[in-house]
């Protein structure tokens, strides 16, 4: 499992080209080796590719918005041939498609795109919140997301701190879903008096031993990638200190 930073834990420094460089280059200088796309200001694909080339970087996932991914599936196929990625994603589900009205036409909408996108040599990942634990008609909408597309249409790019968010056990759901996790978050949850806060890993209260334990028993993940949508001081400082943690149990 090789590790990575999603971008968009520093986005308010990723909004032009010139800051997108200059924080790839302070990613690099981590040790990180890997990264995410999402969140960035427009910079072309060739371009980027050419950034992360220079820094040995490489592009393994994005987060594409839903309309792009239905209606301009082959551009969006284009451009990660560009960026050399194998991994599409979505960052969750548009907010229609949450409710008992709209959630059974979302297999309907997207399922195309996600053959397409298979065809195409490359997989569309979804990333969970906290919501999908919440049941519709009596059952979790992960649970039919998992039902509603094939392994080979879809992976789940599972987001530790959100499945603790939603109440639901780490540990089980990585076993639960152990076929389409490719690609992971990896953030820590603390708590600031009553309130759950996000934290660099290792840094909080999640029992991170056991996560990176059912990863590695999952056997499917090949990237790990810390985020954290919410930095208590320096972004830049939280991705550092989760690299140095988690290359302290022997991750790179």
């Amino acid at each position: 499992m090789i590790l990575g930073a999603q971008l968009y834990t520093v986005r308010t420094f990723t909004q032009t080209e010139t800051d997108i460089k200059r924080s790839l280059q302070k990613i690099a200088a981590m040790g990180y080796s890997t990264i995410q796309v999402s969140g960035t200001g427009k910079i072309a694909p060739e371009t980027l590719k050419g950034i992360c080339d220079e820094l040995s970087l490489r592009i393994v996932l994005t987060h594409v918005g839903a309309d792009r991914l239905v209606n301009e599936t082959e551009a969006v196929i284009r451009e990660h041939e560009v960026l050399d990625c194998p991994y599409i994603g979505i960052g969750g589900l548009p907010d229609k498609y949450r409710t008992t009205d709209w959630y059974g036409h979302f297999a309907a909408d997207f399922r195309d795109a996600a053959k397409q996108i298979a065809n195409a040599g490359k997989l569309f990942m979804y990333h969970n919140h906290n919501f999908e634990f919440e049941k519709i008609g009596g059952k979790r909408m992960i649970e039919r997301l998992v039902e509603d597309f094939s392994p080979e249409e879809m992976g789940i790019t599972l987001d530790t701190y959100w499945v603790q968010a939603a109440g639901a056990d780490v540990c089980e759901w990585i076993g639960i879903l152990k076929d389409r996790l490719h690609c992971v978050h990896l953030k820590d949850m603390d708590v600031r008096g009553m309130t759950p806060v996000m934290a660099p890993v290792m840094e909080g209260n999640m029992n991170f031993k056991a996560i990176m334990k059912a990863l590695e028993q999952a056997e499917s993940v090949k990237y790990l990638l810390v985020e954290q949508d919410t930095c208590e001081g320096s972004p830049f400082d939280c991705l550092q200190t989760s690299y140095n943690n988690l290359a302290s149990l022997g991750y790179r």
